[in-house]
């Protein structure tokens, strides 16, 4: 059985739309020295470079990366792992996914740093489908794009040409 794709974002749309975040992300925390980026495994933790990679590139900012490891398809989350990461006390933490589906993966995401002095958590996604069953809204978003529950988002940040498809 053959899935019929439809490209939604091409390379260069995307590098636009990283950009455009990293534009903003900085806007937004132009008093800071330093931010920390929490990509969820996977494509939200590449989505994490590109948008630290962009950052460092264009502004004079200490930016940290660090992996958010979690189960997407788990009910309920048992330990959520998170790799070195440095937050001090009144720190900006953006927390970065490919997709904002239902929202129950980054509120999840969040659960590590309830308990840490941030200044604020702010939430970057590349594709919102505003599917939401938590009250999780991204602060930063590259595309907004109305769905059917039926059809998924299959974003592809791994190889030398980028790609959001839609099937």
């Amino acid at each position: 059985m053959q899935v019929h794709q439809t490209l939604v974002l091409t390379h260069r749309q995307i590098e636009q739309k990283i950009r455009r975040m990293a534009y903003e992300i900085y806007e937004r925390n132009i008093e800071e020295r330093q931010l920390l980026l929490a990509g969820i495994s996977g494509m939200g933790f590449r989505l994490a470079n590109l948008l630290a990679e962009e950052l460092r590139q264009h502004f004079s900012l200490e930016v940290e990366v660090s992996e958010l490891r979690l189960d997407k398809a788990a009910r309920t989350q048992g330990d959520i792992s998170i790799s070195s990461f440095s937050v001090a006390a009144d720190s900006v933490c953006i927390l970065v996914d490919d997709v904002l589906n239902t929202g129950r993966t980054l509120a999840f995401a969040m659960k590590p740093f309830l308990g840490v002095p941030l200044k604020k958590l702010e939430l970057a996604v590349l594709v919102n489908r505003r599917h939401r069953c938590y009250p999780v809204s991204p602060d930063y978003t590259g595309l907004a794009l109305a769905t059917t529950l039926n059809e998924h988002i299959h974003v592809d940040l791994s190889g030398p040409d980028y790609a959001v498809y839609l099937h």
